[in-house]
């Protein structure tokens, strides 16, 4: 069975889409129609900002959707996956791509989703930093130990695991934990994505949600919350607003997919992290990405 991955928030890099845009007028024209949808240039961002522009929630997450989706109608016929996860963000390119989600419901439900987490990063002082070296259990540890608020967002692979809160409390973990680890390093995001911070994130991406009709797609989506399928909309609806202030918890949706039959996995641009991941969880599946 074929699975496909979404990537999320940080895998943003200055230049990206220029590609897709320049080699095919179907690209042009879903390009254009989102400059109009957003109301700015987003292939203005996309192709000439800075990475520091693109760092920006508001911009990054509207970026990274249409990088994974434009790309994936470019496959035509040839995208048949059997089951789909995204990573974070992800899930919601991974819903459009499926039929779940049309294009135009689909980027206007990640504006919302972009713009309301940018107002909390621009009011709390917080950040995310990956781990890499300890297993997850011990991360966990550290970080229940911790003054402040900080706790694991996105359990990656066993011995990969991203932590998230206020920057103070992420500097205390990181002293603790850097002595025993490969490394800790702070990533390219503007706040603290699956965490408490994003609690006032919930209602207004609710309502959003509420709003928004999502179709039964033709495959199971794999989601962030428990790593199990499922082709339930009100389902996916709830677990998508989970998502906000839970873990993402990639390393069992990895293993859930593979146990009910994927064998092979390719990553929807931009970038190969997730199928590092992939790699790390099981070396024996065959992976693949599309940039």
């Amino acid at each position: 069975m074929h699975a496909y991955l979404f990537p999320g928030q940080g895998t943003q890099f200055p230049g990206m889409g220029k590609e897709i845009f320049d080699g095919f007028n179907l690209a042009q024209s879903y390009f254009k129609k989102a400059n109009d949808i957003l109301g700015y240039s987003i292939t203005d961002i996309m192709f000439e900002g800075s990475a520091e522009d693109l760092k920006q929630t508001k911009y990054a997450q509207p970026a990274i959707f249409l990088h994974s989706f434009i790309l994936t109608k470019t496959l035509g016929s040839t995208f048949r996956p059997d089951m789909v996860a995204g990573h974070s963000l992800g899930e919601i390119s991974a819903l459009a791509a499926i039929g779940s989600l049309d294009f135009e419901v689909a980027l206007r439900l990640i504006s919302k989703r972009a713009n309301a987490m940018q107002k909390v990063c621009e009011t709390e002082n917080t950040g995310m930093a990956v781990v890499v070296g300890l297993y997850d259990v011990i991360v966990k540890n550290v970080c229940d130990q911790i003054e402040g608020v900080v706790v694991p967002a996105n359990y990656n692979t066993l011995n990969q695991v991203v932590i998230s809160g206020d920057k103070m409390a992420l500097k205390k973990a990181a002293n603790k934990l850097s002595p025993a680890a490969k490394a800790v390093v702070p990533l390219p995001v503007s706040g603290a994505f699956h965490s408490p911070f994003m609690k006032p994130v919930i209602n207004e991406f609710k309502s959003a949600i509420d709003k928004t009709e999502f179709k039964t797609p033709i495959c199971p989506i794999y989601q962030n919350t428990d790593g199990r399928p499922t082709t339930n909309t009100t389902a996916i609806k709830e677990k998508l607003i989970d998502q906000l202030t839970h873990p993402v918890m990639w390393r069992h949706t990895i293993l859930h997919m593979i146990e009910d039959g994927a064998i092979e996995f390719t990553e929807i641009a931009p970038g190969k992290l997730l199928n590092k991941f992939v790699n790390q969880i099981d070396n024996k599946v065959k992976t693949k990405y599309l940039l």
